[in-house]
């Protein structure tokens, strides 16, 4: 199962700034006024760090155990297009075969992998059917 809860590092700065590092993501940080503020820019960052990975095709680091840390998760659809990325890369194939399988243009199939682009959830869960993956939904306590 495929999921992406980062673990994060928070630290203080000398000016009492909250940081969080993504220790799994090198360079992938942010800050925060407060601890509050920051872990809300974390998602941001963390969103941001995995559409950088997509865009330039670069591999996606799995989590790593959180071991008592705070975790972050990116939203629904950043993280079904990451994971949609990851699979089309663990099977070899490319868009337009795709885009075969699930008898659209290669140009949907192009969106899909646009982290920018407000792509349905319901389409790109048909995309990673087609690639034999099912897309689930967790509902947890905020942290």
């Amino acid at each position: 199962m495929l999921q992406f809860a980062y673990p994060i590092d928070l630290s203080e700065d000398e000016e009492g700034r909250t940081l969080v590092v993504f220790p799994d993501l090198p360079g992938t940080a942010t800050d925060g006024a407060t601890r509050e503020e920051a872990l809300a820019e974390a998602i941001d960052c963390l969103e941001e760090g995995l559409a950088i990975r997509i865009v330039e095709r670069e591999d996606i680091p799995s989590p790593s155990p959180a071991r008592g840390r705070s975790t972050v998760s990116p939203g629904m659809t950043i993280a079904a297009k990451a994971a949609l990325y990851l699979a089309m890369r663990e099977r070899g194939m490319t868009k337009v075969a795709l885009a075969a399988a699930l008898g659209c243009q290669e140009s949907e199939v192009r969106r899909f992998l646009d982290p920018a682009h407000p792509s349905k959830i319901n389409r790109l869960e048909k995309a990673l059917a087609a690639l034999g993956k099912r897309l689930e939904v967790a509902v947890r306590d905020a942290a």
